[in-house]
């Protein structure tokens, strides 16, 4: 029993509050873990009327077995933390590498991608801040940001960094990719900026919930199958290139 498993086929169905109500979920599934309908409906600021709708649009029968599978899902991922969330035996690996796709695709808000399209519009520089597999990813990304006319910073070493964001501003757009969304560095980039400059901080991470995530002024997150060789993690990072590559599509189409 996976709680994602159970609710991507009905996420395109959300209304807009429906959807923060599951960002919600997510992002607290530890601290929701066993309460009463009542708290978790105080802890939402929602009616218990309103959660049990929403329990209900996203699958499950009623409350009591939305609670059981977040357990279960929680003892899954701590009994096998390397599991993707959308991957189950019975899916091949192009089925589940697809599936992954087509979940990240699925939960993006277009209200996001207006958002960043607006700032995108401003001509901001923009600085990309990722590590490990992702960051080679990212020298793609750099690349077809620069061809639509962006002033595009990569800074792909630790000093690097450290002296490229004294160079951020408040109309910089920053992006940090992240997969567990837990880099100190990245968090102590983020508390910075936000307590110094307040630049628009815009996340990619993982679905878990994570400080990079509750962090970050927009927040996308993608599904992956963790995947290891020699002990490097070489997951795909596929659903990180698609979700930038639909923020500037969207601005290329406004």
């Amino acid at each position: 029993m996976n709680f994602f498993e159970i609710v991507s086929s009905h996420l395109k169905d959300l209304t807009d509050n429906e959807h923060k109500l599951f960002e919600f979920v997510v992002s607290n599934m530890e601290n929701i873990n066993g309460k009463s309908i009542r708290s978790v409906a105080s802890m939402a600021y929602v009616s218990t009327a309103t959660f049990i709708r929403f329990v209900k649009k996203i699958g499950f029968s009623g409350y009591s077995e939305f609670a059981t599978v977040i357990k279960f899902t929680l003892i899954n991922e701590k009994e096998s933390p390397n599991k993707s969330i959308f991957y189950t035996e019975k899916l091949s690996y192009k089925e589940s590498y697809l599936k992954n796709i087509e979940e990240t695709i699925r939960v993006i808000k277009d209200k996001q991608l207006n958002l960043i399209s607006q700032k995108l519009k401003q001509k901001p520089e923009l600085y990309f801040f990722a590590k490990d597999a992702t960051k080679h990813l990212v020298e793609y990304i750099t690349f077809i940001y620069s061809i639509a006319g962006f002033k595009v910073f990569f800074p792909n070493d630790h000093n690097y960094r450290k002296i490229i964001s004294r160079e951020i501003d408040q109309d910089s757009l920053v992006f940090i990719m992240s997969f567990n969304g837990e880099n100190k560095e990245f968090i102590e980039l983020i508390s910075n900026l936000k307590r110094e400059k307040a630049p628009l901080i815009v996340s990619i991470t993982g679905a878990d919930n994570n400080t990079i995530q509750n962090l970050s002024d927009i927040n996308f997150y993608f599904f992956t199958d963790c995947l290891k060789c020699n002990d490097v993690d070489i997951g795909s990072r596929v659903s990180v290139a698609i979700i930038m590559e639909l923020i500037l599509y969207q601005f290329l189409y406004d």
